[in-house]
């Protein structure tokens, strides 16, 4: 019997939304990666996109575990010599909350074109509405992500 191997039409996207309001950022992070990634279908190929759409609201009230807000760093690089520009977590999640989210996420998808596809499907928003109700999201609940002391 020869592997089955889903075609561009067998695959049905669903749109669901996270509320991020009091979860920790790398469990939901996490959880949206395998979302994204298409893991929790049965019909799951490493080689194809075969996720789902995800939105994510309430990214300004996300919290970090632990003393992470202080000592994790974002880094970037201009591409020239001396270039290299680096601020902590907690500072990337009072001034760009969507980019921190983004950022995490994007950690935990593969590193190539395929990846890039998959991103795309991501859409984070600071505030509590988003603009896709047309296509009627899911609410997509993450066991285990919910922050035990309110708020680091």
């Amino acid at each position: 019997m020869p592997t089955y191997s889903p075609k561009a039409k067998d695959i049905e996207r669903a749109w669901h939304v996270v509320d991020a309001e009091g979860l920790v950022l790398g469990r939901m992070a996490t959880e949206v990666a395998r979302v994204l990634r298409g893991k929790h279908k049965p019909e799951f190929t490493p080689n194809l996109d075969t996720g789902d759409h995800v939105i994510i609201v309430n990214a300004e009230k996300i919290v970090l575990s632990g003393s992470k807000a202080t000592d994790k760093q974002v880094y970037r690089h201009s591409g020239f010599p001396g270039g290299l520009r680096q601020t902590s977590y907690g500072h990337l999640l009072a001034t760009q909350p969507t980019e921190a989210v983004r950022r995490s996420v994007r950690g935990m998808l593969p590193k190539n074109r395929l990846g890039r596809q998959m991103l795309r499907k991501l859409k984070v928003y600071a505030g509590s509405t988003h603009p896709h109700d047309a296509q009627r999201p899911q609410p997509l609940e993450i066991a285990g992500a919910r922050s035990r002391s309110g708020g680091s």
